[in-house]
């Protein structure tokens, strides 16, 4: 009997063993695709396209970070939209509207809104969850694929059931993320194409965000340049003053 409960307890703590391995592994790819625009610090200019099937508006922005605390965007073009600013530090997020003069601090209920019209939420933008600490993971994997999935923790506000993040394995690139409602109904998804070498890294360039429940609405994000680690990209630029400064 106590040979049984051995063999049993000894096939439990391999199993229990090779769990945790897989979370590891899950933890340290999904950190490692999150990292991949961003570096120590970062720099970027970018053009987003907004598509519905009434219009299509252009934006030219840049967009700075340090570190996954910090995130600053500012709009170039167009005229009318230049100047209006976010602001990320640690939790908390401020936007800036030129026209009117004024800082609005975003409350945490509206991260998961729109930002500016498009079919990014504030929380893509500034990537307040960090996917490691908030969602429990699952990795499932192919030849060529990672499939992670995500289920938020009992604790994590999110309006999303699950994420499935997918991921070539070649280049270790995100290729998709499919979101998920809590009834398991795929709601939106992002597609991560036209992989370029940029200071030694592979990175795609272009992000299309899908919401399956819009007709006819796409977002689309290029990467116009991306810089790491810039020495222009310090403390000072993530402030409320260079939030409010003018250009």
């Amino acid at each position: 009997m106590k040979r049984i409960l051995s063999l049993a307890s000894c096939i439990f703590l391999a199993l229990l063993s090779q769990t945790c391995l897989s979370d590891q592994r899950a933890i340290k790819i999904i950190d490692d695709v999150e990292n991949l625009y961003r570096g120590e610090s970062s720099k970027a200019t970018l053009t987003m396209i907004i598509e519905t099937p009434q219009y299509q508006r252009t934006m030219k922005m840049e967009a700075k970070s340090k570190g996954t605390e910090n995130a600053f965007y500012r709009i170039l073009a167009p005229k009318k939209d230049r100047g209006i600013s976010t602001l990320k530090l640690d939790e908390e997020m401020w936007n800036f509207f030129p026209k009117i003069n004024k800082v609005i601090k975003v409350p945490p209920s509206m991260m998961m809104g729109s930002w500016m019209g498009s079919d990014f939420t504030n929380d893509d933008l500034v990537k307040q969850t960090t996917l490691t600490e908030e969602y429990d993971l699952t990795l499932n994997e192919t030849d060529e694929l990672y499939t992670i999935v995500l289920v938020p923790k009992q604790q994590t506000i999110t309006v999303w059931g699950k994420i499935d993040y997918v991921i070539n394995k070649q280049h270790m690139v995100p290729v998709a993320q499919n979101f998920y409602d809590d009834d398991d109904e795929l709601i939106r998804k992002m597609e991560f194409t036209e992989i370029r070498e940029i200071a030694g890294r592979m990175v795609p360039t272009s992000l299309t965000m899908k919401p399956l429940n819009k007709e006819g609405h796409k977002t689309i994000v290029i990467y116009d340049t991306l810089e790491f680690d810039p020495p222009d990209v310090n403390q000072k630029v993530f402030t409320l003053r260079n939030l409010k400064s003018r250009f």
